[in-house]
């Protein structure tokens, strides 16, 4: 075909021109494989240079984005405060294990410093004191601390029996009963031997009455005796002295004379109470009565009373 009946195609138009085609060039074989589908044969170039296609519409320059419309700005958050920032700080608190210790350590002291200061304001109470109360305070804690430390000093020696003792139990009840018979012989129900004295009195005349006798039963309590007997009575607490006819009677029962008196206590402290210049043995004297004492190693006060028993008093153990 002649280039005269194809118009020429106006400049522009993006196409380019196709090359003639060459009547020698071979027609593409199909691939062997089957699995790879066929690709068109490529016809040779043109020795022309081809030229870049041309929009057939001008370029135009990039257009800069319009400007959105103006969005309403969101509300700002308010600012913090001081307060509110010091708040947010301490709280939720984080302690770590140093702080710790030194809290402790500071409660530990707070604490002391508070025992300090009110010991501190007790002993103040008594700086304003007079010198008598202090003087009279200081006498009563040492005659307490006195019979504390005797107290203690009883307690230790009943505890260092009992456990030097092989069974505790035959320990207690043997001073249990060791304690029945002291009481025993002061209530007269048991009777006693021991050292002491005799005193007999002889009254040919009669004129010893019983208020005598009794001054010389006190006298004889007076110097430590701890048992006392007379004609076969036995004196405790509650005995008494009446005169009879003929004689004297002693708890209702009548006694003759001669009055011998069995007394056990210390020898050495029973016949010089008796003999003081005015004592008894120098009264009875002068009633024309004769007083003899015997000292003796032995006494044997062996007459007894029945235990009564009281209708009122109990024990408060």
């Amino acid at each position: 075909m002649s280039t005269k009946d194809n118009p020429e195609e106006p400049e522009g138009t993006g196409r380019p021109p196709e090359p003639p085609k060459s009547p020698q060039s071979p027609e593409p074989q199909k691939s062997p494989e089957p699995q790879q589908s066929p690709q068109p044969a490529q016809p040779p170039q043109s020795p022309q240079p081809q030229q870049p296609p041309r929009s057939s519409e001008p370029e135009q320059p990039p257009q800069a984005p319009e400007p959105s419309e103006p969005s309403e700005k969101a509300p700002a958050p308010p600012e913090e405060t001081g307060r509110q920032r010091l708040a947010a700080g301490l709280w939720p608190p984080r302690v770590s294990r140093a702080q710790l210790i030194v809290a402790l350590l500071l409660f530990v002291l707070g604490l002391g410093l508070a025992i300090q200061v009110r010991s501190n304001s007790d002993s103040s109470a008594l700086r304003g004191a007079r010198q008598e109360d202090l003087v009279r305070i200081l006498d009563e804690l040492d005659g307490r601390t006195k019979r504390l430390e005797d107290e203690k000093q009883r307690l230790e020696d009943q505890r260092k029996e009992l456990e030097s003792s092989s069974d505790q139990a035959e320990e207690a009840r043997r001073q249990t009963v060791e304690k029945e018979r002291q009481l025993g012989i002061l209530a007269g129900t048991v009777a006693a031997q021991g050292p002491g004295i005799t005193l007999k009195i002889t009254d040919p005349t009669g004129q010893v009455q019983s208020d005598q006798l009794l001054d010389t039963l006190q006298e004889l309590r007076a110097a430590g005796a701890e048992a006392i007997q007379i004609n076969g009575v036995r004196i405790v607490a509650s005995s008494y002295f009446s005169d009879e006819d003929g004689g004297v009677a002693i708890d209702g029962k009548k006694i003759t004379q001669p009055y011998e008196f069995k007394v056990i206590g210390k020898p050495q402290d029973l016949e010089p109470a008796l003999n003081i210049p005015g004592g008894v043995v120098q009264t009875l004297e002068k009633e024309q009565a004769t007083v003899a004492v015997t000292r003796s190693a032995k006494i044997v006060v062996d007459a007894l009373r029945a235990a009564k028993q009281p209708d009122y008093a109990r024990s408060s153990s």
